[in-house]
This record gives structure tokens, sequence and C-alpha cells, in this order.
């Protein structure tokens, strides 16, 4: 195997190398100072801290408006009619209080199944199990998915006649 020494190749484009914390922390002091390297968050926890923080606000955790056009998706979808349907925004507002509050209790009963099954990833499996649990099994989002295709064909069948 023949050896030949690698010389210097002019870059020909695309990203320059990432220079560390450190390197930069360095220039911005004066000589004689040591550097101390900046602060590394060890892994989870920003989960702990976003969890902390989530758990503690009042706030609604989905947008309002991709929540209120979800709504209004829905609601033409079970409309048989043709007409737009209106809603008041309190209205939207307490769904949207409803959804949140059922889905928050949903995935704490999800985790829970998790951890049973002494695993910290939730599956699908334990969301399936939660609401088997809890009674919600008659609500299966194929069935719905089933009957809004059947009612959009029959909207389209009143339409065109």
């Amino acid at each position: 195997m023949v050896r030949i020494k690698n010389s210097a190749r002019k870059s020909v484009g695309g990203k320059a190398p990432r220079k560390s914390l450190v390197a930069i922390a360095a220039k911005k002091c004066l000589p004689g100072q040591v550097v101390n390297k900046p602060n590394r968050t060890r892994p989870g926890m920003t989960a702990l801290r976003q969890i902390r923080k989530y758990q503690q606000s009042v706030d609604l955790l989905i947008p309002k408006l991709p929540f209120m056009r979800l709504v209004r998706e829905l609601a033409q979808d079970f409309c048989i009619c043709g007409e737009k349907i209106r809603f008041q925004s309190s209205a939207i507002m307490a769904l949207q209080e409803a959804s949140e509050a059922y889905l928050t209790k949903l995935f704490e009963d999800t985790n829970l199944c998790a951890m049973h099954a002494k695993r910290v990833t939730i599956k699908p499996k334990d969301m399936q199990l939660a609401r088997r649990i809890r009674g919600d099994s008659n609500m299966d989002v194929d069935k719905i998915g089933l009957t809004l295709q059947q009612q959009r064909r029959q909207r389209q069948f009143l339409n065109n006649n």
C-alpha cells in the first residue's frame, strides 16, 4: 500500500466546521482568565422542566384557530344539509376545554399502562388498553371514519339529484 502525503485542499463550499462553545468563550475573555465550560443540561432534564411548566400553566395547549377549523370541518361532515354551520366562540372554547381535559387524562392513563408494562415509551396498545378500561371502547376510530364517508357520499348523492 502506497502512502500519499495529505496536502491542504481548498474548500469548494458547503458549511464551515462548527466551533466549540469553549473556543468561542475563550475569544471573549482576557488572556489570563480561566475559561469555564457552559452548563450542559443532562438528558431528560429539559423534558422534566417542560412537564413542570405545562402542569403549572392553565393555558390551552392546542392552538385556538386550528382547533376551530377542525370543529367546523367535523360539523360540516356530520351535517347533511349544505348550509354553513355557525358556532358561538364560547361553545368552541367549551369544546376545546373538554377535549383537552379528556386527552390529558387519557395520556395520563396511557402512561400508567406503559409504566405497568415496565416501559417508559407509550405505545398504541397502551392507549387502547386505557380506553378499554375506561369504557371508551365503543368509540372506534374506524367506525367514525366509515360513518363520515357514508355521510359524504349521501350528501354528494343529494346534491347531484
